[in-house]
């Protein structure tokens, strides 16, 4: 069988590296709020191009922060509108609706899958006070329109990019280029660690003090509280591992593009609708997410020739049961979306024999 994500292979290239760290963090007796977090914070600012990274649990408190970060700031207050494209994963609405804020669905563009610039000033009112916008499958969604829109209209700009590290867009790496950013090393990432973790982006210093004392029980001085902060940091083993993986980000980077690079030129079914770059040299490919009419036949077509394959993602977050109330939506695009796509493997220990072995099986596949 050819697994989806083989994570067991991916570390095993670290492993040496992996348990030096892990040996360093035991022997230091400090495993919360030290170097190993400090140091990995340094440098994925660096990597980033941001002034600040702050580490916390997980890639949702990131989001969560962040909202709460800019209520804490007054610029924004409970019941007003964030937009949100339609077509994400639920994390990025749990953010929204968890700081009591009202997320608006947009659509996608059908070809990316990204949020749809030309559709989100028809959904601005006088209550929307920010677009949290998602890097999706590892191509980067804002555009100029989008940040003329933010311009125009005096929005904040929130990158979900826990599916883009190291994208790109123009001169600016992913969670560098709205306003502030939420990042997630989820062990399935393309910079995963080996538990949950996450960190926040930003340039904007009063915020990134703030989402700081936020994670730390609304604490910046011991016993101190400030806010009222959650319990979010990124502890010293998972920043220890994230130091190690980050050294190697671009080697992986540029062995997912190889691989996604031959399956666009060599899957050639009329059935299957391949994914569109919008920037080539900026895409990650965190997943290869292709589409057909009948999703559900092609996976079974395909685990029946030995290959994993994932939904990304089968159910929208407007028709969850979570989110009842929103259930009477109709977005169109997304329902599609959601209908119709198929993540196929893609990793940088994938084999070429591997790779050759995805592209003949969906190629025989009669749609």
């Amino acid at each position: 069988m050819i697994k989806f994500l083989d994570l067991q292979k991916i570390n095993a290239q670290f492993a040496t590296e992996l348990k030096e760290a892990s040996q360093r963090v035991i022997d230091s007796g400090w495993y919360l709020l030290g170097a190993e977090l400090a140091t990995f914070e340094r440098d994925y600012a660096e990597y980033c191009g941001a002034k600040n990274v702050i580490g916390v649990a997980n890639g949702l408190d990131a989001l969560r922060m962040i909202l709460k970060g800019y209520i804490e700031l007054d610029l924004i207050k409970k019941g007003d509108e964030i937009i949100v494209p339609a077509n994400t994963y639920i994390a990025s609405v749990l953010a929204i609706t968890d700081n009591d804020l009202i997320p608006v669905f947009v659509e996608p563009n059908l070809k990316t899958y990204n949020l749809d610039s030309s559709k989100i000033e028809a959904a601005i009112t006088k209550k929307t006070k920010a677009i949290l916008t998602v890097h999706l499958y590892g191509q980067i969604s804002i555009d100029q329109q989008m940040l003329d829109i933010c311009a125009k209209h005096g929005l904040k700009l929130i990158e979900d990019a826990a599916q883009s590290h190291g994208a790109q867009w123009q001169d600016k790496i992913s969670g560098a280029i709205g306003d502030a950013a939420g990042h997630s090393f989820y062990p399935g990432k393309n910079l995963g660690g080996l538990g949950d973790a996450g960190a926040i982006t930003t340039n904007d210093e009063e915020l990134a003090t703030i989402t700081k004392a936020l994670g730390n029980y609304g604490s910046i001085k011991k016993y101190e509280n400030i806010y009222q902060g959650l319990n979010s940091r990124l502890d010293e083993i998972q920043a220890a591992f994230l130091s190690v993986k980050l050294k190697h980000i671009k080697k992986d980077i540029a062995a997912r593009r190889k691989v996604a690079n031959y399956y666009l030129q060599n899957i050639t079914n009329p059935s299957i609708v391949l994914p569109e770059v919008v920037h080539k040299d900026g895409h990650v490919w965190h997943l290869f997410v292709i589409r057909t009419e009948n999703r559900d036949k092609l996976q079974k077509h395909l685990h029946e020739q030995g290959i994993q394959t994932l939904i990304h993602y089968p159910i929208p977050p407007h028709k969850q049961e979570a989110y009842s109330h929103y259930n009477h939506l109709r977005l169109p695009i997304t329902e599609r979306i959601h209908e119709e796509v198929l993540s196929l493997p893609i990793s940088a220990v994938m084999t070429e024999i591997e790779i050759e072995k995805v592209v003949d099986a969906v190629n025989k596949y009669n749609g």
